[in-house]
């Protein structure tokens, strides 16, 4: 968390943290070395987490070595017409990444989730998304079932997204929701997810609303990780047909 936001915190706050620190001092996940402020994740684990950096296609955020000098489009996307304008990932996949986010999401650890939106926001250095913070476009989380959310406890995107809105000031809103369990996609295809996927999200209840509101001009979709570019696919592709004329991905991780 940016000092800045600290120093706009009820005092009441700072030293119910302080106060927690000192009584369940909060260690980093990577190192284990006792931390401060709530965070459980340190600066020099977070700085050593390798970040994505160009050159990196430019749809789907996939970091290629190399001199290139020019933006493209990877192999992997040509030729492929996703719903989303682009996917920003930040972290570059490693044992240390893949380890931190499945301990999150498979192990119940929701305390990761405010220093995994600190890095998310990271994306947000991105020129292509200051059009998003300019006009205050939604996060949207990208839905579980309820059966796997109430097995998981929580929502890892909707957690990340709760805390990026605070950091960014955006609006987060669940606009669509996942109507039918699906098996799951670790180890399926592209195609494969796609199929499974196939009739699974709709628009939420607070979804029809905001579209009753006014006509929205953009949302970003938060994710954890981007892997095939299927789940958020079919979630863009929802939403790309109930008026939202822009759709772009951020996620801390590039599968």
């Amino acid at each position: 968390m940016k000092s800045s936001e600290r120093a706009g915190e009820p005092v009441w706050k700072k030293r119910t943290t302080a106060l927690l620190d000192l009584l369940f001092p909060p260690f980093c996940e990577i190192c284990h070395q006792v931390q401060q402020q709530g965070k459980y994740l340190c600066g020099h684990c977070n700085k050593n987490l390798p970040r994505i950096v160009e050159p990196y296609c430019e749809k789907c955020g996939e970091m290629f070595e190399g001199n290139i000098l020019s933006t493209f489009v990877c192999p992997n996307c040509t030729g492929l017409d996703y719903a989303f304008s682009f996917a920003r990932p930040v972290l570059d996949c490693s044992d240390a990444a893949r380890e931190l986010i499945h301990h999150f999401k498979y192990s119940r650890a929701i305390h990761l989730a405010r220093d995994l939106a600190s890095i998310a926001a990271e994306a947000f250095a991105d020129p292509r998304l200051q059009l998003a913070l300019e006009q205050h476009w939604p996060l949207v989380p990208v839905p579980l079932h309820w059966r796997r959310q109430q097995h998981r406890f929580f929502n890892q995107s909707e957690e990340i997204a709760r805390h990026l809105g605070k950091m960014l000031d955006l609006p987060v809103v669940p606009v669509l929701k996942r109507v039918r369990a699906t098996e799951t996609q670790t180890h399926l295809s592209r195609k494969k997810r796609l199929q499974n996927l196939r009739g699974a999200i709709q628009l939420s209840r607070q979804g029809k609303t905001l579209l009753r509101k006014n006509q929205p001009q953009g949302a970003v979709l938060i994710d954890d990780v981007f892997t095939t570019g299927a789940t958020v696919h079919e979630c863009a592709k929802i939403l790309r047909a109930n008026r939202f004329e822009n759709v772009v991905v951020v996620t801390v991780m590039r599968g």
